[in-house]
């Protein structure tokens, strides 16, 4: 579980649900209070503009057949403090978010991938070299198949 403390907000993402929590003054000021959860896969992108010294950062969940608003150029950061799927940080908070936005694109990457997680890359490179000699002559067929059902078994 990762959990996440921004300028407006919270984020729990628990590996299938991003729950976004807002209490207090600033919450009541900019989105309200309250809390929205997404599960993964009705995540359809995730926005991220980092903290630099002079501007805040933030973190931004896309749902599928959402109502997003398109910020002017320059107003990002200003237009995310009013988007309910919008989280703000700061630079000293930037290395979780980090950690955060990496978690949940794997996730996401996961829950779309058939079989629900991905080859390792180095199956994955095995595999391409394979095919690579199967195409030149170097592999028959069946050597190809039986070295493909080798690398996939383990």
């Amino acid at each position: 579980m990762i959990e996440v403390k921004g300028h407006n907000g919270q984020i729990v993402f628990d590996g299938q649900y991003v729950t976004i929590t807002r209490r207090g003054f600033l919450a009541r000021t900019s989105v309200g209070k309250g809390e929205k959860r997404f599960h993964i896969s009705q995540i359809s992108s995730v926005q991220w503009k980092p903290a630099g010294p002079f501007v805040n950062g933030f973190i931004a969940f896309s749902a599928a057949g959402g109502n997003e608003r398109r910020s002017k150029f320059g107003s990002q950061t200003s237009s995310a403090i009013h988007d309910e799927n919008s989280v703000l940080f700061t630079t000293r908070q930037k290395a979780a978010f980090e950690e955060l936005r990496k978690a949940v694109e794997a996730a996401i990457a996961a829950h779309h991938t058939p079989g629900g997680a991905a080859l390792p890359a180095s199956v994955a490179d095995e595999l391409t070299k394979l095919a690579a000699l199967r195409d030149q002559g170097a592999l028959t067929e069946d050597e190809y198949q039986q070295q493909k059902q080798r690398l996939l078994n383990g």
